[in-house]
């Protein structure tokens, strides 16, 4: 792209850089400079070269530095940029008021950032805004999704009383594998099950590494197989070659539009999976994933909230219960106890760090009841599945896990 020069250039010594990142920024304004934001780097090349023709005596270090900061202004979120490329920042949020916290290794943390409403209300415009989303009075709740996958949610008044307030989960970089979060032979085991075509729920509380665990489990599937990701906002990064992503999607201004989770899995099964995976459950697609898993769809894996295994079982059955078809209790637990055979806890611990706390099979009473029979104590394994493995091929579950 050919740049035409910039008027009024002035010796390097005399910018300021701040003075120059603004001109620059204004040039791409007012020249109509389309820059994609899932192309940054082709954009720094043009800013660069803006940036270059304004100042030519600039030092490298300094053209570098003015190129990154209109570049976080154009097609970025400006001075929250730096935070979202630092490797070891896992979330961003900024509170009423604009005062910006961090968390990093699991632990939040105050930064020196403070942002004006202005500020936080264009920031939040820059995200939805390509998506073809909006917020406003009208619609002052949104969740939205960045081009690396980190996810975004932003809240205004007047639900929002003190101020908007932004947060925005990054996608990790490093994907973390079964090693970082349980002992050798429980992921021996967990990968033995996914390989089996065991119906697996992880279970955990906000921000203990749900997602993440299903992507180290998921990690576990054969190549061949065709997987099928449903998802709030996209966030599952399954490294098979066979894998169809889909992702909801809200309603729009007009309250139209809408597609939820178990719209997705509904049309899922047409789709000729071997697996599905749903991101998260929350209310009546646990029926239609239920049925999914009962339906030749074995080896599917899902997540939900809840702060033990026992809670997870009753959370899935109170799931059911919301949903569009009214059930008996005795014919949910039925859906239940004969789709899903494992519940894996994961927690984080005061530390910061995330682990695998608690592996259950999923069983009933003799009185019809649901109940979990741990096989695990403390996050060791100390028992093995007794379900009938749904691929006889992969063999069963081997004794020399337990040895210590």
């Amino acid at each position: 792209m050919s740049v035409a020069p910039v008027r009024g250039i002035r010796g390097a010594a005399q910018w300021d850089l701040t003075d120059l990142a603004a001109q620059v920024h204004g040039r791409v304004l007012s020249d109509d400079l389309e820059l994609n934001p899932a192309d940054r780097e082709a954009g720094r090349v043009v800013i660069n070269a803006l940036v270059r023709q304004a100042a030519p005596l600039l030092s490298d270090a300094n053209v570098a530095a003015v190129t990154d900061a209109v570049l976080a202004r154009a097609v970025g979120l400006g001075v929250l940029e730096p935070l979202l490329d630092d490797p070891t920042v896992s979330d961003v949020m900024v509170n009423p008021g604009g005062h910006v916290w961090v968390e990093r290794f699991g632990r939040v943390a105050p930064t020196e950032l403070v942002l004006t409403e202005s500020t936080v209300l264009h920031l939040i415009e820059r995200v939805v805004a390509p998506l073809g989303l909006h917020v406003d009075r009208s619609s002052p709740m949104v969740d939205a999704r960045l081009p690396d996958g980190s996810r975004v949610h932003a809240i205004i008044g007047p639900l929002a009383i003190d101020g908007p307030c932004l947060t925005i989960r990054r996608f990790a970089a490093r994907p973390i594998e079964l090693e970082d979060v349980a002992a050798p032979n429980l992921v021996a085991m967990l990968r033995w099950a996914v390989r089996a075509r065991f119906n697996i729920v992880v279970s955990g509380g906000a921000g203990a590494g749900k997602t993440t665990l299903l992507n180290a489990l998921a990690a576990a599937i054969l190549p061949h197989e065709r997987v099928v990701t449903i998802e709030d906002a996209a966030e599952l990064r399954l490294p098979g070659p066979h894998v169809v992503r889909l992702e909801a999607r809200p309603p729009s201004a007009e309250g139209v539009g809408e597609v939820r989770i178990r719209d997705l899995v509904r049309a899922s099964l047409r789709m000729r999976p071997d697996r599905i995976i749903v991101g998260e459950v929350r209310s009546g697609e646990a029926l239609d994933m239920l049925q999914a898993m009962n339906t030749g769809h074995e080896g599917s894996l899902s997540t939900c909230h809840a702060n033990s295994t026992s809670d997870a079982l009753r959370r899935l059955e109170t799931m059911v219960l919301m949903g569009d078809v009214a059930l008996p209790h005795g014919v949910v637990r039925e859906q239940i106890a004969s789709a899903l055979d494992l519940i894996v806890q994961v927690a984080r611990s005061s530390d910061g760090s995330r682990s695998i706390v608690e592996v259950a099979e999923v069983g009933e009473s003799g009185n019809g009841a649901l109940i979990v029979c741990p096989l695990t104590t403390r996050g060791v394994l100390t028992g093995l599945p007794v379900r009938p493995v749904r691929r006889p091929e992969v063999g069963p579950a081997d004794q020399c896990w337990l040895q210590p």
